[in-house]
C-alpha cells in the first residue's frame, strides 16, 4: 500500500507524525515547568511536626525531670510517657517583691497535678486529695463522679520525640500569661486591686530542671489600682516561683494526729471509713526516717541506729561566715530529740559545694533542704516545708533568715535580760553573744521545719522561782520546749547569778519528736499505731512538761500564751517590771554613742513599752480565761476549766495598780526631751487605753458572765469585776483627790468603753473562725444591763465629787464626765 501512495502525501504523513509526537513533549515540559513553580504545602495549624522541625540544632537543652528546651525565648517541655499521669506538687511563692507586698519566700499556693495526654493535646490538671475513698469500695465511683479534676491548662502536641516516647509541648504561655493559680493569690488582687496583667512587662526569666523537679522564675506586672509601693507606676511587679516536684510513687506510711501532741498536719475527708458518717482524718507531716534493714535487729534492742536517709540542711552561700557555726549548732541540737526517737545522726548541716567543685549544685534543687540567707529589712525568720499531700511526708525545707532578725533579737535580749546581764546592756553585742542568739532562733526555725508547730502551753510547766534559779534552769532552760515563744528570762533578778536566759531543746521536744517518728515496727498500717501512741500520751499525761498549748489568736486560755513565762503571770510581770524599772534610767548610758543621734534610745524606749504592754496582756488574759487541757475518754478530768476566782480577782488589781496608777516610772523627761517634741503623754494613753479594751472586750465579759451562770458564788461574778475595775480608775473620787492627765485621759476612756459596750453588735464572724471566737448576743444578755448599771452608779459618783475637788482642771473634767454619762443615758 505504501508504495501506491504518492510520494508528496507520504511527505505530509510523515510530517504529522513527528508534530504530534513532539507536541505531546513540549505538553508534558509545560505541565512539569507549571506543577515544580507551584509552592509546597504548609502543615495545618496546630499540626503535630517532626521533633526536629521544633527543637532544632539552636535550642538549649537541659535535661532533669522533663527535658527542658529554650529557643527564641520560647520554652518546651520534653515529656517522657513515664511520667504522664503521676502526681506532682506545684508550689508557687513569691521569690521577689515590691515593698508592703508579702516577703520573698512567702508561699502563695501549693496544689497537685498531673500531666495528662488527650488526643493531640496534653491536658495539666488539678488533683484534689481533700475526699478519698479506697478504689475498692464501690463509694469510689460516687467520690471521683464529685471530684472531677479541673484542667489548668491545655497544650497542643507539638512533636514526638524520634523513638514516640516523649511529646514536646510549648509552656511558654503558663507562665507568661495570668493563670492565676501560679501568680498572685485572689486576695492579694482584691487587696491591691489588680485589674489585668500587662503582658508587655511580664516575662519567663528562666526554667532550670532538676532530677525530681523543675523551678520557673517569671516577672509578673499587674496593673493595679491601689498598690503597696510605688504608687505613680500604677502597678505592681513580682517575681514568682514555681517548684513543680514529683511526687512519691509510693507514698509514705501515715502516722494519725493527736491534738494532745502538737503538730503540722495534713487531712482529707475519708467516705471509705465504717463511720456512719464522712470522717477527717488528719496525719502528720514529718520526714521519712527509716531503719535500715541491717540494724532492724539493733533497733529492737534499743541501741541507736542511723535512718535510712539523714535529714540533712545545708547553709546558704550568702550566709556570712561568722554565723554559719551557730546556724549549723541550732540544726544539729535536735540531734539530742532524734536520739529520744531511736536514730543517731539523723539531722546534720551541711556547707554547699563550691561552684567549682559542683557548678549544678542549687538551692532550688528539691533533693537539697536549704538556709536561706536574704538580704531584707524584715526582722524575722521563718521555717516552711513541703510535704506530700497523700501521706505527710516532708520532702524538703528551705529556712528563710532574713538579715535583720538579728535586729530582732538584739531588742528582745536587751529589754528582757539587760537588767542583770552586763552582756545585754550595749546596742553592739559581741560575736559570741549574738552567735548565741543566731543558734536558738534557727532551732527554732528548725523545730518547725520538722513538724513542729508553736506550743504556747510549755512555759507554765515552771514556776516563777524555778526561772530564778541557776541550778534548775541550766538543766531545764526557760521553758519545756523551744518552740514556745519563752524567749529571754525577764523573771530573773540582780543576785540570780549563773541563770540560764533562754530555752534548749526540752523535755516536750525530745518526747515530741520520739512520739511522731519512733518507728513502730509492728504496726503495718497508721491505723494499727494508734494503741501504741494512745500509750505513749498516757505514760505523760498530767505532766505539765508534757503539755501542749495551741497558740491563739485571741486569747481565752490564759496558759497558753505568747511570750510569757512561769506559772503565775502576775508574779512573773511583777518580777519583768521591776527590771524594766531598772533598766530606763540607764536607756541613755546604754544606747549612747558618740556622733549618733536618739535614735536608737527613742527604738529602745518604745521596746520598754512593748514588753510592759506584753505584761498586761499576760495579765489580762486571767480575767474571764479559761483552762484547755486536752483530753480522750480514758482520761479523767473536765477539759475546760475557768481560771479560780481568786486569780481573776488578782489579775485586775494587778492592773489596777501597775498601769492604771499613773506609772510615774516610765515618765523620764531625759529621755522624752532628746526623743519626743510630743506625744509622751498620748503614748502612756494609748498603752492604759489597749489593756481597758482588752480587759472589757466582748468576749472576756461573755465568759466572766457564764462562769457566773454555771459557777455562781465561786466565780468572779460581771458585777464584782466592774466595781473593782471602777473603783481603781476613779480612785479619787472619794477624797476629792487632784487627778493628772494621765488618770484624766483613762478615765474618759473608760466611759468612752463603756458606751460601746451600750451599743456594741454581736460579730458577724465568718464560720471558719466561730470555734476561735466567744459568742455574745449583746441586746439579749445581761451586758448592757449591767454597763446601764455601771454608768449609774459611776454618775452619782461623780456628781458627788464634784463638790469635793479643789482642783480646777479636776473639777472641769468630772463637770466634763457628768455630761458624758448624763449623753450615753439619753442621747436625746
Amino acid at each position: 500500500m505504501l508504495r501506491k501512495i504518492p510520494l508528496f502525501l507520504l511527505g505530509i504523513l510523515l510530517i504529522s507524525v513527528t508534530s504530534c509526537s513532539t507536541a505531546k513533549k513540549a505538553s508534558a515540559s509545560k505541565k512539569g515547568a507549571v506543577a515544580s513553580a507551584k509552592p509546597k504545602k504548609k502543615p495545618k495549624k496546630g499540626a503535630i511536626q517532626p521533633y526536629s522541625k521544633v527543637i532544632t540544632k539552636d535550642a538549649k537543652s537541659d535535661e532533669g525531670l522533663f527535658t527542658v528546651h529554650e529557643l527564641d525565648d520560647k520554652y518546651f517541655y520534653e515529656i517522657p510517657d513515664s511520667l504522664f499521669n503521676r502526681e506532682m506538687l506545684m508550689v508557687t511563692r513569691i521569690a521577689k517583691t515590691a515593698s508592703g507586698l508579702g516577703f520573698g519566700g512567702g508561699k502563695q499556693n501549693t496544689q497537685v497535678l498531673r500531666w495528662e495526654k488527650n488526643k493531640k493535646q496534653v491536658l495539666l490538671r488539678v488533683v484534689s486529695h481533700s475526699v478519698v475513698a479506697a478504689d475498692s469500695l464501690p463509694v469510689h465511683e460516687a467520690v471521683v463522679n464529685s471530684n472531677f479534676e479541673p484542667i489548668l491548662y491545655a497544650f497542643p502536641i507539638k512533636a514526638f520525640s524520634k523513638d514516640s516516647l516523649n511529646t514536646v509541648i510549648e509552656v511558654t504561655p503558663l507562665f507568661s500569661k495570668d493563670v492565676k493559680a501560679l501568680g498572685i493569690p485572689a486576695f492579694r488582687r482584691r487587696q491591691y486591686k489588680i485589674t489585668r496583667l500587662d503582658d508587655s512587662r511580664s516575662y519567663i526569666d528562666k526554667l532550670k530542671s532538676y532530677p525530681l523537679n523543675i523551678e520557673t522564675r517569671h516577672i509578673k506586672t499587674y496593673n493595679a489600682g491601689a498598690p503597696p509601693s510605688n504608687n505613680s507606676v500604677g502597678s505592681i511587679s513580682v517575681e514568682m516561683s514555681n517548684s513543680m516536684i514529683l511526687l512519691p510513687k509510693e507514698p509514705m506510711k501515715r502516722r494519725h494526729f493527736d491534738e494532745r501532741v502538737g503538730w503540722f498536719t495534713s487531712g482529707q475527708v475519708d467516705y471509705g471509713l465504717k463511720a456512719q458518717k464522712s470522717e477527717t482524718v488528719t496525719f502528720l507531716d514529718r520526714w521519712r526516717l527509716e531503719v535500715k534493714d541491717e540494724d532492724l535487729a539493733k533497733f529492737k534492742r534499743g541501741e541507736l541506729v542511723e535512718p535510712k536517709k539523714q535529714i540533712v540542711y545545708y547553709i546558704d552561700r550568702a550566709t556570712p561566715e561568722e554565723w554559719k557555726p551557730y546556724i549549723k549548732q541550732g540544726i544539729e541540737d535536735w540531734q539530742v530529740a532524734f536520739e529520744a526517737a531511736g536514730f543517731k545522726n539523723a539531722i546534720i548541716a551541711k556547707d554547699p559545694p563550691t561552684a567549682e567543685e559542683d557548678p549544678d549544685w542549687s538551692p532550688e534543687d528539691v533533693r537539697y533542704s536549704v538556709v536561706r540567707y536574704l538580704a531584707s529589712p524584715i526582722p524575722n525568720a521563718n521555717g516552711p516545708h513541703v510535704s506530700d499531700p497523700r501521706s505527710g511526708e516532708i520532702l524538703e525545707s528551705d529556712i528563710n533568715w532574713y538579715h535583720n532578725v538579728m535586729s530582732l533579737l538584739r531588742n528582745w535580749f536587751f529589754i528582757q535580760t539587760a537588767a542583770i546581764n552586763p552582756d545585754a546592756q550595749t546596742l553592739e553585742f559581741k560575736d559570741e553573744v549574738m552567735g548565741r542568739l543566731i543558734r536558738f532562733v534557727s532551732a527554732h526555725e528548725v523545730g518547725h521545719t520538722l513538724g513542729l508547730p508553736h506550743n504556747m502551753g510549755s512555759s507554765v510547766a515552771y514556776t516563777v522561782e524555778n526561772l530564778r534559779s541557776a541550778e534548775f534552769t541550766k538543766k531545764y532552760g526557760t521553758a519545756p520546749s523551744i518552740m514556745d515563744y519563752a524567749r529571754f528570762n525577764y523573771v530573773a533578778q540582780p543576785g540570780d547569778e549563773g541563770v540560764a536566759l533562754m530555752p534548749n531543746i526540752g523535755p516536750y521536744d525530745k518526747y515530741a519528736i520520739s512520739w511522731g517518728y519512733r518507728p513502730i515496727l509492728n504496726a503495718t498500717t497508721a491505723k494499727d499505731e494508734k494503741k501504741t501512741l494512745d500509750t505513749w500520751i498516757l505514760d505523760k499525761a498530767g505532766d505539765p512538761m508534757y503539755r501542749f498549748g495551741a497558740q491563739q489568736r485571741d486569747v481565752v486560755d490564759p496558759s497558753s500564751q505568747t511570750e510569757d513565762l512561769g506559772s503565775d503571770a502576775m508574779k512573773a510581770s511583777d518580777y519583768g517590771i521591776k527590771n524594766l524599772q531598772r533598766i530606763v534610767p540607764n536607756l541613755i548610758k546604754w544606747t549612747a554613742e558618740d556622733g549618733k543621734n536618739y535614735d536608737d534610745l527613742d527604738t529602745m524606749y518604745g521596746q520598754v513599752l512593748s514588753q510592759y504592754n506584753r505584761y498586761m496582756g499576760h495579765v489580762s488574759s486571767n480575767i474571764g480565761g479559761v483552762y484547755q487541757h486536752n483530753k480522750t475518754y480514758d482520761q479523767e478530768g473536765a477539759v475546760y476549766t475557768h481560771v479560780d476566782k481568786a486569780d481573776q480577782k488578782r489579775a485586775l488589781k494587778f492592773i489596777n495598780e501597775q498601769l492604771f496608777e499613773t506609772p510615774e516610772w516610765l515618765l523620764d523627761e531625759n529621755i522624752f526631751n532628746k526623743t519626743k517634741s510630743f506625744g509622751i503623754t498620748d503614748r502612756i494613753r494609748a498603752t492604759q487605753v489597749r489593756t481597758l479594751n482588752r480587759v472589757l472586750s466582748l468576749g472576756r465579759l461573755s465568759r466572766v458572765m457564764e462562769n457566773e451562770t454555771l459557777n455562781g458564788n465561786d466565780a468572779y461574778t460581771i458585777l464584782n469585776m466592774m466595781k473593782d475595775l471602777r473603783n481603781g480608775i476613779w480612785s479619787e473620787l472619794r477624797a476629792g483627790k487632784t487627778i493628772d492627765a494621765y488618770r484624766r485621759n483613762l478615765q474618759r476612756a473608760h466611759i468612752d468603753r463603756l458606751s460601746y459596750l451600750m451599743t456594741a453588735e454581736s460579730p458577724n464572724v465568718p464560720a471558719r473562725f466561730r470555734s476561735r471566737v466567744t459568742p455574745l448576743n449583746t441586746s439579749q444578755s445581761d451586758l448592757r444591763a449591767v454597763v446601764r448599771a455601771e454608768l449609774n452608779t459611776l454618775k452619782r459618783s461623780v456628781r458627788s465629787a464634784i463638790g469635793r475637788t479643789s482642783n480646777q482642771m479636776s473639777k472641769i473634767h468630772l463637770q466634763d464626765a457628768l455630761e458624758r454619762i448624763n449623753l450615753i443615758l439619753d442621747p436625746k
